[in-house]
């Protein structure tokens, strides 16, 4: 039996339309909704199945399985939107445990009176941003709530993928002597956030780096055995991620301050603001963790890639003061890196 779609009277009108209650309820204006914003631009075999669900093929390899929410305020930010933000928070997630990302689950949460133009510019962003990842979008569900419940939009995603090397990479494999490195400037994103919430429009150089990270890290992994750790430094920044994998090694941590990459023009804005760039969040950024002889090949990996050229080695991992991160600064004395007591800029990611 062929199926036949309905036949809508106008189209949505993706200019000055708005969400409605009704693109919620699960009729023709839910069905129009789906096939108009998202099902055209999410646009795979899988998803234009129609089911509630996707039959995705068999995996050969570990199947990584990822899901993040996002809430980020404001919705548009320089250097990306929440629907970049999205695919490349969960694509990143799971090639940080070592694998291909392949396929993207989708909730939204969307507010009534919500801009349909609005929607269709961050359906569009996460359609390109899925495309540059290589991943295809292949299930999801809407829902829409009152007035005032909301935010405008939230959006939830979940990530699978397939390990790519048999060895596992996890916060708790740092070992002492280990070079710890960074893919490239810290506290872009969150800076970026910032200075949007407090009109700092004189900022106009600071943008997300909200990236895809996929293909760089597969090409690390490829070039360079022994990995230990990959890690994303998004909320709570360098400083807090290194805490993480500090406690969970049970291995100390010290950095060189004049080693870390920080763009002059987020580090005058953290400045301004009473920030330390280390705190701050990234969105394209990873924290490679590996063996000393092995970390000047995966310097040079990162570098030849256009999201890590420039990566940095930023410290080591040590013996003594297990649990903790220190830091040599820039005038030759030792500090302490602490986790944060509470959140420094909320609804970041």
């Amino acid at each position: 039996m062929t199926s036949i779609k309905p036949t809508y009277v106008k189209k949505l009108d993706f200019e000055n339309g708005k969400v409605e209650m009704s693109h919620g309820a699960g009729g023709l204006a839910t069905a129009q909704l789906i096939e108009e914003a998202f099902a055209s631009a999410f646009k795979n075999t899988w998803l234009d199945d129609g089911h509630d669900g996707a039959t995705l093929p068999a995996l050969k390899r570990p199947v990584v399985v990822s899901c993040d929410a996002h809430v980020v305020s404001p919705l548009f930010f320089p250097g990306g939107d929440i629907g970049r933000l999205a695919i490349c928070g969960t694509v990143n997630d799971v090639c940080m445990c070592g694998a291909r990302p392949l396929y993207i689950a989708a909730s939204f949460i969307l507010e009534e009176g919500f801009s349909l133009k609005e929607l269709k510019s961050i359906v569009d962003s996460m359609s390109q941003a899925a495309q540059e990842a290589g991943v295809a979008i292949v299930t999801g569900d809407t829902k829409v709530v009152e007035k005032g419940h909301g935010d405008g939009i939230y959006i939830s995603t979940t990530g699978i993928g397939e390990k790519l090397i048999d060895q596992p990479i996890s916060g708790r494999l740092a070992q002492p002597g280990d070079a710890i490195l960074v893919s490239g400037s810290m506290g872009d994103h969150g800076t970026a956030i910032l200075s949007l919430r407090e009109n700092m429009t004189f900022l106009t150089d600071i943008k997300s780096d909200a990236a895809p990270l996929n293909a760089m890290i597969e090409s690390l992994l490829k070039a360079v055995p022994g990995i230990h750790v990959l890690r994303d430094p998004t909320r709570g920044g360098l400083a807090a991620t290194l805490n993480e994998i500090a406690h969970q090694s049970g291995v100390g941590i010290l950095l060189d301050e004049k080693n870390i990459p920080v763009k002059p023009s987020v580090a005058a804005a953290c400045e301004f603001l009473g920030l330390d760039p280390l705190f701050v969040a990234n969105e394209g950024k990873v924290i490679v963790i590996c063996r000393p002889e092995h970390a000047q090949k995966a310097l040079s990996v990162l570098r030849s890639h256009p999201y890590g050229q420039e990566a940095a080695i930023v410290g080591l991992v040590t013996e003594e003061n297990a649990g903790f991160v220190e830091m040599t600064t820039l005038l030759g004395g030792k500090r302490s890196v602490d986790w944060l007591n509470g959140e420094q800029l909320p609804r970041i990611c």
